[in-house]
């Protein structure tokens, strides 16, 4: 006998993905459009938005998802407004956010990054988040339902002599989560972070082309390999349906176990 669930249904609900044209968040974005979600594809440039959402289209013929591009560049405040104001405008409402779209402009020690490189983190991993809740919270707070995501990285639990501001964007984001999961929790919206470890995408690939590189970052990993962009995409989907209702203010490490050791 088959069993049914609908644990994972994410039908009817509308996700925004910022940073969806690749890697992890397009991996989220597929996953929730083929879980049934309609899903909104954003990144700075039109055109790989624009593939994106044909190719979850093309993947979810047959099932009830679908998927919109609409650029913007989160760094600009009134881009991520005309972002929400679209959406709302094509479907009518926003159950799901993923602010999933970071910059790390800059490699090296502390004591040599400049001011301009240090805002444009703080600004875009941290700041932007902020503006994205603000813009979308209230509709959760009306309907009394609702689920944040925001992707942030194990390196915000530990130190790093070459990436320590992106490190600290991303701790920040911790305490952002845990901050608004207690504001919103009342009123039934639910604010996460998803915290992966190496995983392959552009975005890392300094940590990962080099095979010396690669097996320096992966050797006292337990899984002793590197992460997918596929392998984030199930905390979201569980955050975003039924399964997630009872999480909120958490931290899930995607990690291969790398923090643990």
């Amino acid at each position: 006998m088959a069993i049914q669930s609908d644990l994972f249904d994410l039908s009817n609900k509308v996700a925004v993905v910022t940073g969806s044209s690749k890697g992890i968040g397009r991996s989220i974005a597929t996953a929730m459009a083929e879980h049934g979600a309609r899903v909104v594809i954003s990144s700075r440039k039109p055109d790989p938005c624009a593939e994106v959402a044909a190719d979850i289209n093309a993947r979810c013929a047959d099932h009830t998802g679908e998927a919109i591009a609409i650029p913007a560049n989160i760094g600009v405040k009134e881009e991520l407004q005309a972002l929400v104001d679209q959406t709302r405008a094509h479907w009518g409402r926003i159950d799901v956010l993923v602010c999933n779209a970071a910059v790390n402009p800059y490699y090296g020690p502390a004591m040599d990054i400049s001011d301009g490189a240090f805002d444009k983190i703080m600004s875009s991993n941290i700041k932007s988040n902020h503006w994205l809740c603000q813009m979308v919270v209230p509709e959760m707070i009306e309907r009394k339902d609702g689920s944040i995501m925001i992707v942030s990285s194990v390196g915000g639990l530990k130190a790093s002599t070459v990436i320590g501001a992106y490190n600290i964007s991303k701790a920040a984001d911790f305490a952002l989560v845990r901050n608004l999961a207690a504001e919103y929790g009342p009123h039934n919206v639910r604010v996460n972070a998803i915290a992966p470890g190496l995983i392959r995408t552009d975005f890392a690939r300094a940590l990962w082309e080099n095979p010396q590189t690669l097996q320096a970052a992966t050797s006292t990993t337990p899984l002793r390999r590197i992460g997918e962009p596929d392998e984030l995409a199930g905390v979201a989907v569980y955050l975003a349906s039924r399964a997630g209702s009872f999480a909120t203010g958490q931290n899930f490490i995607v990690d291969g176990g790398q923090t643990i050791v």
